[in-house]
């Protein structure tokens, strides 16, 4: 499966851990994305990604490319894969304790996270150690 979507990585304890980020055109991706890899996360794929049984890659024209608006387009260090564990769509939450979401195609856990808010990333962080399972959440998205 092909999808309009960014995706970021990073080591967990048993490999990578893999986000993958969805919203129409403007809604931040790569911004997202941007940002992600300034904490640490590695570069996946950038405006498509490929899926296959539950592993992220980048189409290989694609591969290693960075669209930064305003600046262009750079080449990064980047993985050839890595298994997907969290969808984040780009968006604003509709609930203050959302119900827990699965994506419909992929059957992985779904938040909603703002990108525009300063602490987006810390959040996108907070959602994969709780849909890893590394974290435990009294009331929302991964609560039991």
């Amino acid at each position: 499966m092909r999808m309009h979507a960014s995706c970021a990585a990073r080591p967990g304890p048993d490999g990578y851990d893999a986000i993958l980020l969805l919203g129409p055109p403007g809604a931040g991706k790569s911004d997202f994305l941007l940002r992600l890899i300034h904490e640490g996360f590695s570069l996946v794929a950038d405006d498509q990604v490929v899926i296959w049984n539950g592993i992220a890659s980048a189409p290989a024209a694609l591969a290693g490319l960075l669209e930064v608006r305003g600046l262009g387009i750079f080449r990064l260090p980047h993985l050839a894969s890595a298994p997907l564990r969290l969808v984040v769509s780009l968006g604003v939450p509709a609930a203050r304790l959302p119900e827990p979401q699965t994506h419909a195609q992929l059957g992985l856990p779904c938040v909603t996270i703002d990108p525009a808010q300063t602490s987006a990333v810390a959040r996108a962080v907070l959602a994969l150690e709780a849909a890893c399972g590394r974290l435990t959440q009294v009331a929302g998205s991964f609560a039991p």
